[in-house]
């Protein structure tokens, strides 16, 4: 911390009383996903151990923000909305920003340019179902279909639907966690340093895009308060049609476990 110039420390704890006033929560308690595993099967399970963790977050914290980064992600957050009873602005899921900055990476890649000139868009659920929006997708401003082909901008999309079944191949006893906590932690500044970014997160929905009472990805402003702002962009039929085939995906997924 001293050769970082940082005056925060950390505080390991199994006793949730040592976490009470938070500001900001983030929730990442699951069983991880195992090779061959679908973030279907995680949900039950997971379920039960979201009911348990929400239950003592609020309990010790009830006006914080929660972050939420289990999976599945979607159907998680709305758990914990729910369970919860917080206002939707307070609950949000961990999913876009990891799915945009791996979209980003590739980009990159195949570009052989900076991933700082690179900026992307994921919408919809955290999942096979996903919706990379290559117009919406830039390098230096200039959007990736005057870069590549098309052939070339599907396999980069479908490289990032896959890319968490990427990480669990080569992981072989885990998934992934250094880049989702880096997004993760994205958000949380955002939040505690108010600066009004926007980022694709998951957020629950109520008319927006057409889609109502359900956890899905778009773009949010993120601040102080936690979603300051849901932001709605012109989506052709066919990324409707996509972004509508997600929420379907995600809405069997709640209706399992009931919220």
């Amino acid at each position: 911390m001293p050769i970082e110039k940082r005056d925060s420390y950390v505080t390991g704890t199994n006793d949730y009383a040592d976490t009470a006033g938070s500001d900001v929560v983030v929730i990442t308690a699951g069983i991880p996903r195992k090779p061959g595993m679908s973030r279907d099967d995680l949900l039950n399970t997971n379920y039960k151990i979201m009911k348990d963790v929400v239950g003592r977050v609020v309990e010790f914290s009830p006006n914080c923000i929660l972050i939420i980064v289990s999976n599945p992600l979607d159907a998680m957050a709305q758990a914990a909305y729910k369970l919860s009873g917080f206002a939707r602005q307070r609950v949000i899921g961990m999913a876009g920003v990891l799915d945009s900055a791996r979209f980003r990476a590739f980009i990159a890649e195949e570009l052989r340019v900076s991933v700082e000139n690179v900026t992307a868009f994921v919408l919809g659920g955290h999942g096979d179902t996903m919706v990379p929006l290559p117009r919406y997708s830039t390098v230096a401003g200039i959007p990736i279909t005057e870069l590549l082909d098309a052939p070339t901008i599907e396999r980069l999309v479908q490289r990032t639907r896959d890319g968490g079944a990427e990480i669990v191949k080569y992981l072989k006893t885990g998934s992934a966690y250094y880049a989702p906590s880096a997004a993760a932690t994205e958000m949380v500044e955002a939040i505690l340093k108010d600066k009004k970014k926007i980022l694709p997160c998951a957020a629950y929905l109520q008319g927006e895009y057409g889609i109502s009472g359900l956890f899905v990805g778009v773009p949010v402003k993120l601040g102080s308060s936690g979603i300051e702002q849901i932001i709605e962009i012109k989506l052709t039929v066919e990324e409707k049609a996509a972004l509508d085939k997600s929420a379907a995906a995600v809405t069997e997924l709640t209706g399992v476990i009931g919220v």
